[in-house]
């Protein structure tokens, strides 16, 4: 998964018109790090319908904030650069919820290519 560091890379991260999920995260977040030990496989299980990205929102400045991100981990679904859907809250994800939630972005993202 690519790690995106500054806002020019988010940028152009998510202007490409495959389907890209951002993954809001943080070194410090105790939620994000309860995922890391299945994003890879959920990753894998996904790569060809879409394109994970880990953004650092330590390290975007004021992307966060842009995007309205305020709780961590944080799920946001782009496509040409715009937001299809999201899956934002305060709560810990589960896999589960992680994967239902991608299975709703490649549905949405697939009906506006129609």
């Amino acid at each position: 998964m690519d790690k995106i560091s500054s806002p020019a890379e988010f940028q152009v991260a998510i202007q490409s018109p495959p389907l890209t999920v951002a993954i809001f995260k943080a070194d410090w977040c105790s939620d994000c790090k309860f995922i890391d030990p299945f994003i890879p496989e959920v990753e894998q299980a996904y790569a060809d319908r879409l394109t994970l990205v880990e953004v650092d929102v330590d390290a975007v400045g004021d992307v966060s904030q842009e995007q309205n991100i305020m709780g961590i981990p944080s799920f946001v679904a782009y496509s040409d650069g715009r937001e299809l859907v999201r899956f934002v809250n305060k709560l810990r994800k589960s896999r589960e919820e992680i994967e239902n939630f991608l299975d709703k972005a490649v549905q949405v993202h697939q009906s506006l290519q129609k």
